[in-house]
C-alpha cells in the first residue's frame, strides 16, 4: 500500500500489462450494455462479507454492483479506479478480484475506512493488540481522570463545546482513554485499523456510543431521553410516561465504548482473517479531488463510482466530525474541508461551467423556482462536468466507467441526475452505452423514509432508485 501523504503522478502512473487475446471493442461494448440492462437491486444479497462490514457508511451501494463490472470488463491486474471512493466498495471488490484498486477522495474517515478495508493483517496479532487495548484503556480509566481530561484540554474550544453536547462525561473518559492507547501504537496499519474499529462504535446504523441518533443516515439529532446501562433515566425524566408513542424514537441506552470497542472487534475479525488470507494486493489511496485526478492519461481500465447528491443531500461530513475529532482534527477544520466537497451548498467563489441543453434546462427551471437552490445545482453539474472530464482522460480508449447516481428533488423538481450526467459526459467525448436502473430495498436506503410507502415524499422518491449510467471512452 502507497502511504496517501506521498503520493505524486509519477508514482501514480500504473504500469500497462500486455495481454494475449484481447478483447474486440465490439464484443466488449456488447458485454457493457447487456450488464448494464441486467438485474442490478441485488435485493436479499447479503453485504456483509470480507471487510465491507468494518464500518458504517451512508449511501453505499452493494459490493456486488462493482464486483459484476470488475468480474466481466476486466482481468487480474487490471486497474480498476473509483475517484469518489468513499468507504472503498469498489476498491475491495478490484482486491478480491486481484486486480489493483485506485481510490481518491477528500474525506478523512473515507480515506481511512478505504485503506483498511484494503490492507492485509496478521489476524493473531491483531486480536492480541486489540486485547491490549482494551486491559490499557481499562487501567487508565481506574487511576486519575484528570490524566485523560489534560487531553481534551489541547483541543480548540469548538471542538471541545461539540464533544461536551454530544458525549457523556464517562462515556468521553473511556473514548479518551482508548484513544490515548490507540496513539500509542507504533505500526501504522494496525493504528489506522484500531481508529477504524474505534469510529465504529461512535457512527453506527443504529446505537453508538454518543447522545445522536440517526448519526449513520448524516442527519444526527440529540435523543431527548437518555438511560444508562441499567435501564436507569440520566436526561428526560418528563418525557418518560407509558403513552408517550414517540418515546422509542427520541430516547437512547448508553453502552461502554470500551465494550462497544471488544464487540466490534471480534466482528471484524473474520473479514481481517479472508484479506490475510489474499497475495499480492494491491491498493494505491490519494486524497485528492475528483475534478483533478493524480494519474496519468489512458491509465485506467475500469472506473466504477458513486458520486454523492446534490445540495449536501447526504451531508457525509456532518456524521464523520463525530469520530474525527477523536483523532485531532479541529470542528473548524472539518468545516472546511467539507465546504469543498462535490455537491456543496456554498456557491461564493465555485467556476461555473456551460451545459448540455438538458441539464441547463433543469437548471433554469430550478432558479426559476429559488434562485439559491439553482446556483447550488449549477455548481453539482459544474463539478461534475469536471470530475466526467477526468474520468475520460485518465480511461482508457476503449474501456468503460460506470456512474452509479441517485436523483434529488429540488423544490419539487426533479434533478434527472442520470439523463443530466450521461448528457454532460457525452459533450465531452463519452458514449453512452446504457442507462440502467437498480431499485433499492426499503432497508437499505441512506437516510430514514418512514414505515410506510409514501410516493408523495420527497425523500422517499428520490431515494426509490438509482441508475446505473455506463460510459464507453
Amino acid at each position: 500500500m502507497v502511504a496517501m501523504n506521498q503520493l505524486t503522478e509519477t508514482q501514480l502512473t500504473l504500469p500497462f500489462f500486455e495481454r494475449e487475446g484481447k478483447r474486440s471493442t465490439a464484443s466488449y461494448s456488447e458485454k457493457l450494455q447487456r450488464l448494464l440492462q441486467s438485474d442490478l437491486d441485488f435485493q436479499g444479497e447479503s453485504s456483509a462479507y470480507a471487510s465491507h462490514n468494518f464500518h458504517a457508511f451512508p449511501a453505499k451501494f452493494p459490493p456486488q454492483l462493482p464486483a459484476l463490472f470488475i468480474e466481466h470488463l476486466t482481468r487480474p491486474g487490471d486497474v480498476v479506479l473509483d475517484p469518489m471512493a468513499g468507504s472503498g466498495t469498489t476498491l475491495v471488490e478490484a482486491v478480491l478480484a486481484k486486480r489493483i484498486g485506485v481510490g481518491c477522495d477528500i474525506d478523512p474517515l473515507a480515506l481511512m475506512i478505504s485503506k483498511v478495508k484494503t490492507t492485509p493483517l496478521d489476524p493473531l496479532l491483531v486480536g492480541k493488540t486489540g486485547y491490549r487495548i482494551s486491559r490499557d484503556a481499562q487501567q487508565l480509566l481506574k487511576g486519575n481522570p484528570h490524566d485523560l481530561w489534560r487531553i481534551k484540554a489541547a483541543w480548540t474550544p469548538k471542538t471541545r463545546d461539540f464533544v461536551d453536547y454530544w458525549f457523556m462525561p464517562q462515556t468521553q473518559l473511556e473514548l479518551l482513554a482508548l484513544s490515548h492507547v490507540i496513539d500509542r501504537l507504533e505500526d501504522a496499519s494496525l493504528h489506522q485499523f484500531f481508529q477504524l474499529i474505534f469510529s465504529s462504535i461512535i457512527i453506527t446504523k443504529s446505537g453508538g456510543v454518543s447522545l445522536a441518533r440517526d448519526l449513520a443516515h448524516t442527519r444526527p439529532h440529540r435523543a431527548k431521553v437518555i438511560y444508562d446501562a441499567a435501564g436507569e433515566v440520566l436526561e428526560g425524566m418528563a418525557l418518560v410516561t407509558e403513552n408517550n408513542p414517540r418515546l422509542p424514537h427520541i430516547s437512547k441506552t448508553l453502552s461502554s465504548p470500551v465494550k462497544e470497542f471488544d464487540k466490534r472487534l471480534h466482528k471484524a475479525l473474520d473479514g481481517v482473517r479472508l484479506l490475510s488470507r489474499l497475495k499480492e494486493t494491491q491498493t494505491i489511496l490519494a486524497r485528492a479531488n475528483a475534478q483533478a485526478l493524480p494519474l496519468a492519461s489512458d491509465s485506467v481500465d475500469l472506473i466504477v463510482t458513486s458520486p454523492p447528491y446534490a445540495s449536501n443531500a447526504i451531508d457525509y461530513m456532518r456524521a464523520h466530525k463525530f469520530s474525527l475529532v477523536w483523532f485531532g482534527y479541529p470542528i473548524e477544520a472539518l468545516g472546511r474541508v467539507r465546504r469543498k466537497y462535490v455537491g456543496g451548498e456554498t456557491t461564493g467563489d465555485i467556476r461555473f461551467e456551460s451545459l448540455p441543453d438538458y441539464p441547463a434546462k433543469i437548471v433554469q427551471e430550478v432558479h426559476r423556482l429559488d434562485e439559491k437552490k439553482g446556483r447550488v445545482l449549477h455548481r453539482y453539474y459544474s463539478e461534475m462536468k469536471r470530475v466526467l472530464k477526468e474520468m475520460h482522460r485518465v480511461l482508457k480508449p476503449g474501456k468503460a466507467a460506470i456512474i452509479v447516481v441517485g436523483s434529488s428533488v429540488m423544490r419539487g423538481r426533479d434533478t434527472e441526475t442520470g439523463r443530466s450526467l450521461a448528457d454532460i459526459g457525452e459533450s465531452l467525448g463519452f458514449t453512452l452505452s446504457h442507462i440502467g436502473v437498480r431499485y433499492i430495498d426499503r432497508d437499505k436506503r441512506m437516510m430514514p423514509a418512514g414505515n410506510r410507502i409514501d410516493l408523495n415524499s420527497q425523500i422517499q422518491r428520490r431515494m426509490h432508485r438509482e441508475f446505473v449510467v455506463g460510459f464507453l471512452k
